[in-house]
């Protein structure tokens, strides 16, 4: 055996000994991933690892319920896992996305931390990364198991609070805003008149759309691969355990995990993780449009549409004094472009499932839980920053809407689409109202004009 040198300590595995940081609770397969990988920056998420302790702690109790784990050894291996999912061990798990497709070295990674963390609190070498703690699973169905755990309870803790909220801001503005006309714009153009609570209310649906959607691609989720272990048979693994272990997760959890009914598919399909970010890249489109309406009626101020104020939470400019930005916009802009972005990624690393295994579960991880993590911190800080602090300019909105020439859709009753056609050409050549272009080409009357024309009344 190698002498161990001061600060470190010699760990070894199937293919021999490493050096290992004397306080590290990782073992020699970390240490041969953390040397071999360094690669970026991006290191694999603490929601991952909160997921494989949940996962650890199941299977533990599932392999002691079948009589295969001693009871101290189960008692052990959840005691970590609680210290794991309370964030106390966080300094234990160094490796990044960049590894193994199949997220093998973080599997293992976590293996050696709770083998090596419960043998410290026991006071004796009990627990064996891979023939205790990783009993009757594999790498091949453990990541994909703590993928879908990571996105569940990071969809249900994070993003629907935050939608929740904004659409709460939304109703409140719906109704502080009743009886405010303005123009309506199709095209980025002048349309008939709409109420400014009704384009809030186009707001807020999206958003509630978008709960909807993401909340329907759940039941994919919930179908855990855990049970197949290496390649969707089952080796190695008791009769009953992928039902065991996944009722001990929804037990743990609070969420209704079952065992996915088919692991050869769970394995090397990603179809679940996919169909769901496909609901959180149209939860970015509908932040884009929102943002953007917002941005495009706060133009200005003077010489834009200038039909909103939003909250000034900092300078615009280090050269033009005076200047506010829509800021908060555009933070939602970029996270809709990220996660966008993210979509391309999880939809070509999706189509990788060589024959029983997909090996690009990494990055689709990191990717999924980078955009629930930016699409709920960008709308708690656009709600909180921005949309709480809109408030309609009435004048401007008024002034808008008088000089809006598609107000002439309603005289169309009166004297028939092209006649009406006529009289918005004429004002707009002219420069002149419609009032007076409809009177000059004799379709109206002043007086029936007046009777007839109520902007107000179009919504």
């Amino acid at each position: 055996m190698a002498k161990a040198e001061a600060g470190f300590r010699i760990e070894h595995d199937s293919m021999g000994e490493m050096r290992v940081p004397a306080d590290a609770l990782w073992g020699a397969q970390t240490q041969r991933s953390h040397e071999n990988f360094p690669i970026g920056g991006e290191r694999m998420p603490k929601e991952i690892i909160r997921a494989f302790a949940v996962l650890k702690k199941a299977a533990a109790r599932a392999n002691c319920s079948l009589g295969k784990l001693d009871q101290q050894d189960c008692d052990l291996i959840s005691q970590v896992a609680d210290e794991i999912l309370a964030g106390k061990l966080d300094d234990n798990f160094p490796l990044v996305v960049w590894q193994t497709g199949s997220g093998t070295q973080s599997n293992m990674n976590v293996n050696e931390v709770i083998a090596n963390r419960g043998n410290q609190i026991a006071g004796e070498r009990r627990l064996h990364p891979n023939d205790t703690v990783n009993m009757s699973q594999s790498s091949n169905d453990t990541f994909p198991t703590a993928m879908h755990i990571a996105a569940v309870i990071s969809i249900k803790q994070q993003l629907i609070p935050a939608i929740d909220q904004m659409v709460h801001t939304l109703r409140q503005l719906e109704g502080s805003n009743a009886g405010v006309i303005k123009c309506g714009r199709t095209h980025l153009q002048d349309a008939v008149p709409i109420a400014f609570s009704q384009e809030i209310s186009g707001w807020r649906g999206l958003l509630e759309n978008s709960r909807e959607e993401i909340l329907a691609t759940l039941p994919g989720l919930y179908r855990l691969a855990l049970g197949g272990t290496a390649v969707g048979t089952g080796l190695n693994a008791p009769e009953g355990f992928a039902d065991a272990v996944a009722s001990e997760v929804a037990q743990l959890t609070g969420e209704p995990f079952v065992s996915a009914p088919n692991k050869f598919a769970a394995l090397s399909g990603k179809d679940a993780v996919s169909f769901s970010h496909g609901a959180l890249r149209t939860l970015a489109a509908n932040m884009m449009k929102i943002a953007n309406d917002v941005r495009w009626l706060v133009s200005g101020p003077r010489c834009g549409l200038g039909e909103i104020r939003i909250p000034a939470n900092e300078p615009g400019s280090s050269i033009m004094p005076g200047k506010v930005n829509p800021t908060q916009c555009e933070a939602v802009t970029m996270v809709a472009v990220q996660v966008m972005g993210n979509d391309a990624t999880i939809g070509f690393a999706a189509s990788q499932g060589n024959f029983e295994l997909n090996v690009f579960m990494p990055v689709i991880a990191y990717d999924f839980l980078q955009s629930v993590r930016l699409l709920s911190d960008v709308i708690k800080s656009f709600d909180k920053r921005c949309v709480r602090g809109i408030e309609p300019i009435r004048t401007k909105m008024d002034e808008n809407l008088h000089r809006s020439l598609m107000l002439v859709t309603c005289l169309s009753p009166y004297i028939g689409y092209e006649n009406a056609a006529k009289v918005a050409h004429k004002a707009f050549e002219d420069g002149t109202s419609l009032r007076d272009a409809c009177v000059e080409l004799g379709f109206l009357t002043a007086e029936r004009f007046d009777e007839v024309f109520h902007p107000e009344q179009m919504v």
